[in-house]
């Protein structure tokens, strides 16, 4: 599809966005069925305009930075909101804090774990040239 119409507005169908993120057209009607998108219809077929991919996006970069579901319906709550609402934004505050927070123990995890695996390599190293 990955058209545009009147309006100049990119279209793309659910095919263009499978293709373009690398993955199943499944995986968007999950996330579709959970409320996180809502492309509109063209009688049976789904039509995603570009606001619809900018949200997908987002909900697979939440994906592979760990957020749930539930996290990632939140963000895009606070995303969709009006724009200075102090009480979403204090709560968009706490979550990136809060997440922020959990990678950067996450990051330390990982340098420890690559350290004693790198030590762990030299020794093996060392013993298969013993």
């Amino acid at each position: 599809m990955n058209q545009k119409n009147s309006k100049t507005q990119e279209i793309y169908s659910i095919t263009d966005l499978s293709k373009e993120f690398n993955i199943s057209t499944r995986t968007i009607r999950f996330y579709e069925s959970k409320g996180l998108i809502c492309p509109a219809r063209a009688g049976g077929t789904r039509v995603f305009y570009r606001g619809d991919r900018a949200r997908l996006i987002l909900i697979l970069r939440g994906k592979r930075l760990g957020f749930s579901l539930k996290e990632i319906e939140e963000y895009l709550s606070l995303y969709d909101a009006e724009k200075g609402n102090k009480v979403q934004v204090e709560k968009l505050h706490e979550l990136v804090n809060q997440r922020l927070e959990k990678l950067n123990g996450q990051m330390q995890d990982i340098k420890t774990t690559i350290s004693e695996l790198s030590e762990l390599k030299e020794l093996t190293k060392r013993g298969l040239a013993g």
